[in-house]
């Protein structure tokens, strides 16, 4: 998982940094086009064409590649994606994810294995919807259902495979 996560936000940092360079080589090789085009963001953003075109060159003269790199990319070049912090997220999230069900198929008699990490994760799956709306300020409804159905939904087919293949709990 953390390998898996440090590859993809690997990507997504080489991408950023790909998208930084050109906008700094487009500032030094065509300033008067990258300050036209700051410009027609703050147009388009309700500014009127002598305000957009202050706007725009006061923040140019501030901070070119941060002005630009914001409006026209989205990137703040200051706070940019780290795979290694990615990395350790995703590992130690999911040792602690996976330490309810491991504990839920271990711990109960045979016969109640399968249902009791049902429940059990179920019980997670609502709770890590329910905490991660709390956190993002979303409707927390939705991000429960989502969360909780997706997951049983992976549950279903993992269970589902493993029964094809002749594994059994």
């Amino acid at each position: 998982m953390a390998g898996g996560e440090n590859v993809s936000v690997s990507t997504q940092a080489d991408t950023e940094q790909a998208a930084l360079d050109l906008e700094r080589w487009e500032l030094e090789n065509l300033p008067d086009d990258e300050l036209e085009e700051l410009t027609a963001i703050y147009e388009a953003k309700g500014l009127d064409r002598a305000l957009a075109q202050q706007v725009a060159m006061n923040l140019t003269e501030k901070d070119a590649l941060a002005a630009h790199a914001e409006a026209e990319l989205g990137i703040d070049p200051d706070e940019r994606t780290n795979p290694w912090h990615a990395a350790w997220s995703s590992m130690i999230s999911f040792a602690v994810g996976a330490l309810l069900p491991l504990l839920a198929i271990t711990l109960p008699p045979v016969g109640w294995r399968v249902p009791v990490t049902f429940v059990a994760v179920t019980a997670a799956l609502a709770l890590t919807g329910l905490v991660s709306a709390r956190l993002g300020e979303a409707p927390r409804r939705p991000a429960v259902l989502r969360n909780v159905g997706i997951g049983l939904l992976a549950m279903v087919v993992t269970f589902g495979v493993g029964s094809l293949v002749g594994v059994a709990v």
